[in-house]
């Protein structure tokens, strides 16, 4: 693995937001929820709900990576899962902060699929090796990403938590 690392700092963060939330609305998708994958996807969810007018946030937990380029097998939703029955008949909007492997995106795209009238997945950032191509990409990387949020070691260390991942 390469340690040349793309460095994303606030500033530029809010304008890739304005640019992704402008692309997908230029394409005419007006989501009616937006589906955070939690948790670099929380950030991203709160500014493309807020650029697109969509006051329905909903969230979900998935556990995948363990440490800079370790993963566990498979990605798994840790509870509290969403209630399918909630999205259905809506036009869903998945964000994440970056489509690396693409195992967490599709693990959340499946679960909304039959539930849904139309899904569709925004990123920040899409590596080439993702096994999910993104409707909504801000650039496509293959670099490690250092995000604003989780650049800095957190205030309070949790035994147990991984760092930068």
């Amino acid at each position: 693995m390469s340690d040349v690392r793309e460095n994303l700092t606030y500033e530029k963060f809010g304008g890739a937001i304005r640019e992704l939330a402008q692309t997908i609305a230029d394409d005419g998708y007006e989501p009616d929820i937006v589906l955070s994958i939690a948790r670099g996807g929380v950030f991203v969810a709160g500014g493309l709900a807020y650029a697109l007018d969509c006051k329905n946030i909903h969230l979900v937990n998935v556990e995948f990576y363990t440490g800079i380029g370790t993963t566990l097998a498979m990605p798994v939703m840790l509870a509290p899962v969403p209630d399918a029955i909630d999205f259905s008949n809506k036009k869903v909007l998945i964000a994440d902060d970056v489509a690396d492997t693409g195992k967490t995106l599709k693990l959340v795209h499946d679960f909304c699929k039959d539930h849904v009238a139309e899904v569709r997945s925004a990123v920040i950032y899409e590596k080439s090796h993702s096994l999910v191509k993104c409707e909504y990409v801000w650039k496509r990387t293959d670099d490690w990403i250092n995000f604003p949020w989780s650049v800095d070691k957190p205030v309070v260390q949790r035994s147990g938590q991984v760092l930068d991942a």
